[in-house]
């Protein structure tokens, strides 16, 4: 076999994972280096956040797995998914179902990996993570707001790190305030990219926030990153983070708000969509680069 066809044979697997899209890995990152960079013990061990990174790219690969495999008849009508693996049948129900066990075991020996003070309360977070992540791909069936479920699973990348740093989770203004930052923002970026599949999503009866929002959608959206300014404001203010984080606070505020403006014009393309959620990840990582930039490596 050459090198051309394993390259070959190995895309329909990157694809389901989605490594060749490696925004929506960092994404679910950058909300667990907030909250590692707000604790009290902050820098974390490098050990603790390679565990971090090594469970995150885990779970968003058994994310993605079971989203598939809810929506791969669904994926074929719709525009942007219909060439997703399982939607057109590259890789077989029952491989991809093997995966997904093998990546929530992975998931699992990572926080069995932890300190043994740590592990009760991480083992409960991720068995408490587990449904509604299983679940939320079929919310958009259900459910006037499924982006309102992501959120909901995107908390625990901050509920998650915070208690292996601590071994508590403690109700501090600087862990709800993360918290709290977290949901709002995958709230808004979810709802943006949902806005590409509006006229597909209708056509076959499917929900989401942004069919829900209507004419209300953008400034939602302008709300929800405001929001997310304020409560990491505050999460960083009673963490006594340095004045060094605040110019970098300053401009991802700024940048959340204008990068919204491309998203309110009516002809706005699928391509603007996707490029405002990408944005996303560099104005997140322009918050965690001043935490980091403060309270060091």
């Amino acid at each position: 076999m050459t090198a051309t066809t394993r390259t070959i044979s190995a895309q329909p697997w990157i694809a389901l994972l989605r490594w060749n899209k490696p925004t929506g890995r960092l994404i679910l990152l950058i909300p667990a280096g907030w909250a590692l960079w707000l604790a009290p013990s902050a820098p974390p061990a490098w050990t603790l956040l390679l565990q971090i990174v090594l469970g995150g790219v885990a779970v968003s690969g058994a994310g993605c797995i079971a989203n598939d495999l809810w929506d791969r008849r669904i994926d074929r009508q719709v525009e942007r998914t219909k060439s997703r693996p399982l939607a057109r049948g590259s890789i077989r129900v029952s491989t991809a179902v093997m995966l997904l066990i093998g990546f929530l075991i992975v998931s699992l020996l990572v926080v069995i990996s932890l300190p043994s003070d740590r592990l009760t309360i991480c083992l409960f977070l991720a068995s408490a993570a587990l449904p509604p992540i299983l679940l939320y791909p079929s919310a958009k069936r259900w459910f006037p707001f499924p982006q309102a479920v992501l959120a909901v699973c995107w908390g625990f990348a901050v509920l998650i790190p915070w208690a292996a740093s601590e071994g508590n989770l403690t109700a501090t203004t600087p862990l709800i305030c993360c918290w709290l930052a977290t949901l709002l923002w995958t709230f808004g970026f979810d709802t943006v990219y949902a806005m590409a599949d509006r006229r597909d999503d209708a056509s076959l009866g499917l929900r989401s926030s942004a069919l829900t929002l209507g004419a209300a959608v953008v400034p939602t959206v302008r709300i929800c990153y405001l929001l997310v300014a304020v409560f990491l404001a505050s999460a960083a203010w009673t963490a006594s983070i340095g004045p060094m984080f605040w110019p970098f606070w300053l401009l991802a505020s700024v940048l959340m708000q204008t990068s919204c403006n491309p998203i309110r014009h009516a002809e706005a393309s699928m391509a603007t969509f996707g490029l405002h959620f990408s944005r996303q990840v560099q104005i997140g990582a322009l918050m965690l680069f001043g935490l980091m930039l403060t309270r060091g490596l």
